[in-house]
């Protein structure tokens, strides 16, 4: 997800959305952890996006 397509999200949903991908994040780590991933990279790109989120979050709550 790109920069531009998370500013847009009103504060609100991206906090509901911030929420549903961390989730998604600890699941498939968990999911990792017990048999691998095919593609082990999308765990690296979940967190970086939820990084940018709380980013864009924190920016709009200042």
């Amino acid at each position: 997800m790109k920069i531009a397509e998370i500013r847009q999200i009103p504060a609100n949903e991206l906090a509901e959305r911030i929420e549903a991908e961390v989730a998604k994040y600890n699941h498939m780590v968990l999911n990792h952890s017990i048999s691998p991933l095919e593609n082990p990279a999308q765990i690296k790109a979940v967190r970086r996006d939820i990084a940018k989120m709380k980013t864009v979050l924190r920016e709009l709550n200042k």
